[in-house]
């Protein structure tokens, strides 16, 4: 086994040290829903400043009204220089500087006004609208090179005759047939705002789009539909004319398409894609010619992922790099080599923007989630200067230890994850221990903030749980090979990895052989499913959240059916009915003796809520003994957003692990149907 900063003795002494120093006390469910973080950047032209969002919920445990996220515009000028910008119900997103840097702008929805763009100017003043498209959203919005054009990405036209039959009842909805596309307008910037934009002609459903410094050229990326099959599948960079909407090039990736940017002279594009149809995740970082729409990998094959990238003046390109659990600062010359690169050391880096020769980079680290730093070079080498505090009050909370493990599978490969010691260390033993696993699988855990409404964290570590976050076969940031290795063989290798792991905590005596539990959402749902019923001997309990129970139904009531075949089971339910079927947790209910806790959002598209049903059922009746509990929250897709059930989400999850997980006890009686939650100061 390998341990990334020290011998495990080592960090057990370190940890008790930490313990009896002057820290206040472990972290709670409350402090979690009252988090802040670094949303988008912007850095001004000439680089003396630095606008910001800071995304942050209601706090329903002081009794503030329940809601989801809002963006708070502040503006940085150095290290602890910060102010806000706009007035607290101001919720501002899609944040830019003017090209002459004396204004901010950004997306907002005021009152029962349609969502325009606004700007704020930098030496003060208060905000004005600049640019708006009648009777419909603003999506997004870009500036011409000169500052005398916005251009936006408006909601489609609204119905007026198809709003009046279903305000008479006729409200049906016709599935996947009914899309709506959004539209490109110009509008002029002066002190009024212009009334009549003019519309440009963009093909398909365009989510995304950029305008080149000749104001000429537009660089859109667009799908046949709205689906989100389309969205993963079809989605492709082209290249128009902005005064006919004539398609000049078209980029002709094969696979999934993430961030482009365009060079300061126009002439490429960065492009953040994947190499094939069947890679699972655009972690490949690209060079394209406009001209041509001819592109190049740059990073292609190698154990890694390109996260996000931004050009600088002077035609260079910086990007955000993560390897494995770590990340770095690459340069890249306009050529396409590598001119430097800095790795992140402590902080997770995850976005990158710049101005004015300012490179600006969004961290987080173990200890605190995203915050703003700069980086700032020195003569061999430099660091990353720190420039907000969001949440000074984490100075109060006492960490477990955090750091990254790898561990050798039972078939020789070599697997990563983020390993969180209990708070005050291993008690002889070892401790009870949490596998948070990761959705997707296509994504990955990496050495930063680890902790959220569904990631118990440091609120479990605080508790006494060890915490595992392995990044599993299908994960990226370790090359599109090991993102692959798990397709066409769903539940292995990449859910035995999740028993070698248990094992080898507990082969280092980290881990309590017999308390062990398992939690995620989506694919990591699907992992405590399989878990609970196939794997249920080795796991003690398990919370699955919007999570995969019947293979074979999920193709039919999923809105990614193109994307499952291609990434995931690269083959069809009808090709083998059998094989999808025992890949089912439902087909293994007969093994299942894990205490489970089932969550869900009603209104999931992407896995449907009868995932949940089936398998709840399925363990009512055919296991009634084993405790099992399934909790909808109304209004909530794939992934709660409203602070309340986020909050109600953490409270449940934890208290579930500490009735048969901290005791062992499989046959313990389910907690109360409801949470005992925080007072608000006017309840008290």
């Amino acid at each position: 086994m390998t341990l990334r900063a020290a011998t495990f003795a080592a960090t057990l002494l370190a940890t008790a040290s930490l313990a009896a120093q002057a820290q206040a006390r472990p972290m709670t469910p409350e402090d979690v829903a009252k988090l802040e973080s670094v949303g988008t950047m912007a850095v001004s032209p000439d680089g003396s400043r630095v606008a910001y969002t800071t995304a942050s919920l209601p706090d329903v445990t002081e009794g503030e009204d329940n809601g989801s996220t809002t963006l708070q515009l502040k503006m940085a000028y150095g290290p602890g220089n910060v102010r806000e910008f706009l007035p607290d119900d101001i919720s501002a997103s899609s944040i830019a500087f003017s090209p002459d840097g004396r204004m901010v702008s950004f997306v907002w929805k005021d009152g029962e006004e349609d969502r325009a763009v606004w700007g704020i100017p930098v030496d003060g003043g208060a905000q004005r609208k600049l640019a708006a498209v009648a009777g419909a959203d603003v999506r997004s919005y870009a500036w011409s090179a000169d500052g005398s054009t916005i251009w936006m990405l408006a909601a489609a036209e609204k119905d007026k005759a198809r709003e009046k039959q279903s305000k008479a009842g006729f409200n049906a909805i016709v599935y996947e047939e009914e899309a709506k596309l959004n539209r490109l307008f110009a509008a002029s910037v002066g002190a009024e705002v212009d009334g009549d934009p003019r519309a440009v002609t963009i093909p398909g459903y365009v989510s995304g789009f950029a305008v080149a410094p000749d104001g000429r050229t537009g660089i859109v990326q667009s799908a046949p539909t709205p689906q989100i099959d389309d969205e993963y599948t079809s989605k492709r960079a082209h290249v128009i004319d902005l005064a006919s909407g004539k398609v000049r090039a078209v980029v002709e990736t094969p696979g999934k398409l993430g961030d482009i940017e365009i060079s300061p002279d126009g002439t490429q594009l960065s492009m953040i894609a994947g190499v094939d149809m069947n890679d699972p995740a655009d972690t490949t970082l690209h060079l394209v010619d406009v001209a041509s729409g001819t592109y190049r990998a740059l990073n292609a094959g190698a154990p890694e992922a390109a996260v996000d990238a931004e050009w600088l003046a002077d035609g260079r390109l910086a990007a955000v790099i993560h390897k494995g659990a770590e990340s770095a600062l690459r340069i890249y010359n306009a050529d396409g080599s590598v001119a430097e690169e800095h790795a992140g050391g402590d902080l997770l880096l995850t976005a990158v923007e710049s101005g004015g020769g300012k490179i600006a980079v969004r961290a987080d680290s173990a200890k605190h989630p995203g915050e703003l730093f700069v980086w700032a070079p020195a003569a061999g080498g430099g660091t990353f200067q720190r420039w907000t505090t969001h949440n000074p009050w984490l100075s109060e909370i006492t960490f477990g230890a955090q750091r990254t493990m790898t561990y050798t599978a039972r078939d020789g490969q070599q697997v990563e994850g983020i390993l969180i010691e209990p708070v005050g260390g291993v008690p002889r033993g070892g401790a009870p221990l949490i596998l948070d696993v990761h959705g997707g699988p296509e994504a990955h855990e990496s050495d930063g903030w680890n902790t959220g409404y569904s990631a118990p964290g440091q609120v479990a570590a605080g508790k006494g749980y060890a915490v595992f976050l392995p990044n599993y076969r299908g994960s990226t940031a370790y090359g599109t090979a090991f993102s692959k290795q798990h397709q066409g063989r769903y539940t292995d290798p990449e859910f035995t990895d999740l028993v070698d792991a248990k094992r080898a905590l507990v082969e280092a005596g980290i881990a309590d052989a017999d308390r062990v539990g398992v939690t995620g959402g989506s694919y990591g749902g699907y992992a405590t499913a399989w878990s609970s019923t196939a794997l249920s001997d080795e796991f003690a309990a398990g919370v699955m959240f919007v999570g995969i129970s019947n293979q074979i139904s999920k193709f039919g009531t999923t809105d990614i059916p193109y994307e499952m075949y291609n990434v995931h089971s690269r083959a069809w339910p009808w090709d083998d009915w059998q094989k999808m079927l025992e890949v089912s947790p439902i087909y293994h209910v007969d093994k299942a003796n894990t205490p489970l806790l089932i969550l869900h959002g009603e209104e999931d598209t992407r896995v449907s809520p009868s995932q949940s049903y089936e398998l709840y059922r399925a363990i009512k009746v055919r296991k009634p003994e084993v405790p099992v509990r399934l909790v909808l929250y109304p209004g909530e897709g794939h992934g709660n957003q409203k602070a309340a059930a986020r909050y109600d989400y953490n409270l449940r999850m934890m208290r579930w692990f500490d009735t048969y997980l901290k005791t062992g006890d499989r046959d313990a009686a389910m907690p109360d149907a409801r949470p005992t939650l925080a007072l608000s100061s006017e309840e008290e």
